[in-house]
């Protein structure tokens, strides 16, 4: 199998190519940047060739293509892959605005293309559990759930809203947004979120809290903030506290490390699963097989929906209905 990459401008890019290297019968077509130093220097890396133009990478005979460029560039990226018959899949949030996430799914359905959105988080083992946990009954009736995804203010592009669509809200809220409707099948009828900028000096939203009720009535908190200073030992964290009538269960998604303690710094070691890996591998496996993939581009509008609505709550003071 051919696979292109179009853009490292995510970071999850480097993550995501070095699975593609390792994997049997799968070959990295090419990496196509519009940022040219940053596009050879990932080619000479990964042994593949550069492509400056994204269109030149399309015109060549690749059966799949990971988008790891800016949000607002999502639309236009997969408008020219489904075009071609290439099957997609794209690096979260969907895209920047829920104008051009729902046009994302039409051009893929248009074109018959597989379209799966990059939430790794859901192949993390713990998290795993939790689905098995819940899905057993051993909760009883889920009443409430308190989560956190939190971390730094990574910059540079994250940090222009024209590119992004938003800071902390967009960039972790649709996580933490999709473990929740994935674990209990129900969507988000009400938000509520206080969103601001408090930390950094970047003008972007670094805070936010969100309270959501979902229409099995459930109720849940979010912080998804970049409250995560300088020298903290990893970028974010995953965490849920899920409230049942027969038990209370608690998940750290990366939970899976030693706390290493020396005169300078403190570091994690961490020798936990690889959640990154595992969903390229299912990529992988639903391009091959032709099957519905496990994330849909559905899954990825809806969870962008949630962050929108909170950007809407915070500015207006007040909760926000769902549609």
């Amino acid at each position: 199998m051919r696979v292109g990459i179009i853009s490292f401008a995510h970071g999850h890019a480097y993550s995501y190519t070095n699975t593609l290297a390792e994997l049997e019968g799968v070959k990295i077509a090419g990496i196509a940047d519009e940022n040219e130093n940053r596009g050879i220097k990932a080619a000479k890396q990964f042994n593949t060739k550069h492509y400056l133009k994204y269109e030149d990478l399309l015109n060549e005979p690749i059966d799949a293509v990971i988008i790891t460029s800016e949000n607002s560039n999502h639309y236009k990226h997969v408008k020219a892959a489904a075009k071609k018959g290439i099957h997609i899949l794209c690096e979260k949030p969907l895209a920047h605005n829920l104008k051009d996430a729902q046009a994302i799914i039409e051009v893929c359905n248009e074109h018959q293309v597989i379209l799966q959105m990059a939430f790794p988080v859901r192949f993390n083992t713990p998290v795993m559990k939790g689905k098995e946990i819940i899905d057993s009954g051993q909760l009883g009736r889920l009443i409430a759930i308190k989560a956190t995804n939190r971390g730094t203010n990574p910059a540079g592009w994250f940090a222009d809203r024209s590119k992004s669509g938003g800071g902390a809200v967009i960039d972790h809220t649709v996580h933490v947004v999709d473990i929740m409707r994935w674990y209990m099948g129900a969507e988000v009828k009400e938000v509520y979120a206080e969103v601001g900028n408090l930390i950094s000096e970047l003008n972007i939203d670094d805070s936010g809290m969100l309270t959501m009720e979902f229409d099995n009535n459930v109720f849940a908190t979010l912080d998804c903030s970049w409250s995560r200073n300088k020298g903290y030992p990893t970028w974010g964290d995953v965490t849920l506290e899920i409230i049942g009538t027969n038990g209370t269960l608690t998940i750290d998604a990366f939970g899976q490390k030693n706390n290493v303690y020396n005169n300078e710094k403190v570091y994690w070691d961490f020798w936990g699963d690889n959640m990154n890996k595992k969903l390229i591998i299912d990529f992988i496996s639903t391009v091959r097989e032709g099957k519905r993939p496990s994330i849909t581009g559905e899954d990825g509008l809806k969870a962008l929906g949630v962050a929108i609505a909170a950007y809407e709550s915070s500015e207006k003071n007040e909760p926000i209905k769902l549609k």
